[in-house]
């Protein structure tokens, strides 16, 4: 699908109000495997490879910044061999991905706490940022052992320790102070937040930069979305009234 296709004369988007960042949440992909009896790590990978899709959809679109919800704090506690696949299965994800979205001139950067993270796939992460930290497309942010109370919580502490140096004095404390120790801390807020297979919460995610964002969710299961559920969600977006509070 092509730029022209986008916004021809039936006015399925309006090039001016599209969102610069979107956030994802692509949940679905167990369930998706189950239905079919394979193994979960199928449908993690197909999920993958959704993704990928969306991604370079998205940058042909127009949109500035994705950030998708690749692996949660929370998400250790699943099971041992669950976890050892989907940290093999983002290594190559990250491998492939460099090669696969380099027409795209896409950049990718990892938010998280990526010292949890095994070496090799730390090593992963800072090499596809290396490579791609010149690229002047679409910005897309993998959030990798990441938690929104986790990185407020380390905001917290970044903020204490310079009050503690003597760098931040506590009366000059506000909203732009916190959002610079943000692992987002030079990029925009999310605009729309999009979240699959039929769940309708935010389940920890970018909590602080959530605060105004469009919430638009679906009963597709994230290895079976498509370009045209992504136009759905935008199509939506624009025709909604972003107020932040005022009339």
């Amino acid at each position: 699908m092509q730029n022209k296709d986008l916004f021809k004369d039936n006015n399925i988007l309006d090039p001016n109000k599209l969102p610069m960042h979107i956030a994802i949440i692509p949940d679905g992909n167990g369930r998706w495997a189950k239905q079919r009896g394979l193994p979960r790590s199928t449908g993690h990978r197909r999920g993958s490879e959704t993704l990928k899709e969306i991604v370079k959809c998205c940058a042909r679109i127009g949109i500035k910044y994705i950030t998708a919800y690749a692996f949660s704090t929370e998400n250790w506690k699943r099971p041992k061999e669950e976890v050892d696949s989907l940290m093999n299965l983002l290594e190559e994800f990250l491998s492939r991905a460099h090669e696969e979205l380099k027409e795209s001139d896409i950049r990718i950067n990892v938010i998280g706490d990526i010292s949890k993270l095994p070496k090799s796939l730390a090593e992963k992460i800072h090499d596809v940022e290396k490579m791609t930290k010149n690229n002047t497309g679409l910005q897309f942010n993998i959030a990798l052992n990441y938690g929104g109370r986790d990185e407020i919580v380390s905001a917290i502490r970044k903020i204490c320790q310079d009050v503690k140096d003597g760098k931040l004095d506590i009366n000059d404390i506000n909203e732009q102070v916190v959002k610079s120790k943000l692992y987002t801390y030079d990029i925009p807020d999310p605009d729309l937040i999009i979240r699959t297979a039929g769940e309708k919460r935010v389940s920890n995610f970018l909590l602080w930069q959530l605060a105004y964002s469009e919430l638009w969710t679906s009963d597709v299961l994230w290895p079976d979305f498509t370009e045209k559920h992504l136009l759905e969600a935008l199509f939506e977006y624009q025709k909604r009234e972003r107020r932040y509070g005022g009339l």
